[in-house]
């Protein structure tokens, strides 16, 4: 069930978005290259307690960490790690959600570490962004529905013969982390198509990979990777559909 959420509880989600948009925005220039991803979970976790939120994933349905932080290959869920270091060139997508007095809030970015990779690589990144922002453009499109997000990001996407990731989407949020409705990156013919209405608050994020579509679950029960082990990206902003039109929550005022 599709539960729309009030202007005030919108404002509280939107304070919980915020907050996490100057976390990533933080954590963008904290990410060197010799680091352990375990070291961004850590400023994670220190950021969001600090200013009085909770790491909305920590121990949710079992997950070990306060970050999900996917390297290369690793589409998403990357449980962070004192052993995983970050070399120059590494594709680090590092997926957030806090829960700020009962508000949730879900962000992702996709970081180059050192600045530079290959152009093949480099591209993939911008394009996925670019996707992010072609599936928000749709949801504000006139009696939009949840096609009109899926549909340009899929078409983008394999504009550039990138695989989409069809096993996992995105999906409503605010009272929790987890709501309905499900929001693909492709348009399925059986795919449930709800009208977009005042209230819902939305987490788009496209997962582009640059080789195939098709992945796997590692043996931790968390980690996504990609079956041909090539790098993948993922952006992925909370925004809400209100009567003045589409506002992009996490992304700072």
């Amino acid at each position: 069930m599709i539960t729309l959420k009030t202007p005030d509880q919108i404002k509280y989600i939107h304070d919980s978005c915020q907050l996490l948009a100057e976390l990533h925005d933080e954590i963008e220039d904290f990410i060197e290259v010799g680091m352990s991803t375990k070291d961004i979970d850590v400023f994670t976790y220190d950021f969001i307690t600090k200013r009085g939120g909770k790491p909305a994933f920590l121990n949710y349905m079992g997950f070990p960490a306060s970050a999900c932080v996917s390297v290369n290959d690793e589409v998403i869920h990357g449980i962070p790690s004192s052993k995983k270091i970050i070399n120059k060139g590494d594709v680090v997508s590092v997926d957030i959600g806090i829960n700020l007095n009962g508000y949730f809030s879900d962000a992702a970015r996709t970081h180059i570490a050192g600045g530079s990779a290959s152009a093949e690589v480099e591209q993939l990144v911008s394009i996925t962004q670019q996707c992010l922002y072609e599936g928000i453009a749709g949801a504000g499109k006139e009696k939009a529905r949840i096609h009109d997000i899926s549909r340009p990001i899929y078409e983008l996407a394999k504009a550039h013969k990138y695989g989409v990731v069809k096993d996992y989407c995105g999906h409503g949020i605010g009272l929790a982390i987890h709501e309905d409705p499900q929001i693909p990156n492709y348009v399925g013919l059986r795919s449930a198509n709800p009208r977009l209405r005042e209230g819902m608050v939305l987490a788009i994020e496209p997962m582009i990979n640059l080789g195939t579509e098709r992945v796997l679950l590692l043996e931790d029960g968390w980690t996504v990777i990609t079956e041909d082990r090539k790098p993948s990206a993922h952006w992925e902003h909370t925004i809400a559909v209100t009567k003045d039109g589409i506002l992009i929550l996490t992304q700072l005022d």
